[in-house]
């Protein structure tokens, strides 16, 4: 599942509906909205909105199977993930990092553990890039 460097911009709703098929594919319109609605109330008419939208993006593909569609993602949640992370990361922190890592444990947001995986990534980066 490769994504392209000219990634297509994904709503939160769209996002939304991603998220609940990485968790099991291929699936239904009908079983996407079942999995939606265990978070809150969604419209059937919604849902296959947004799945038509995600496949026009190519975020998601399907196979027609008698008279069912069944999705599948185009992007893996981890490629998606560091997408993301690096837009977000160039757009607010203009691509610095530790700002941001500074902005949550000024909150008071880092947990010793969180500390402690942040270390064991710059100790294995410096491993590695030595």
């Amino acid at each position: 599942m490769a994504m392209s460097d000219a990634k297509p911009e994904i709503t939160t709703t769209e996002f939304d509906v991603l998220d609940v098929i990485w968790d099991d594919y291929p699936v239904t319109s009908s079983e996407v909205v079942k999995r939606l609605n265990k978070r809150k109330s969604w419209h059937d008419k919604t849902v296959k909105t947004l799945l038509s939208r995600l496949v026009k993006k190519q975020v998601l593909g399907f196979e027609k199977q008698q008279r069912q569609y069944l999705y599948h993602p185009l992007v893996g949640r981890d490629e998606y993930a560091r997408k993301e992370t690096s837009n977000f990361v160039t757009r607010l922190f203009k691509g610095k990092v530790a700002p941001l890592v500074a902005g949550f444990a000024n909150e008071g947001s880092l947990s010793k553990e969180d500390v402690n995986e942040l270390k064991a990534l710059i100790e294995k980066w410096e491993n590695d890039n030595d």
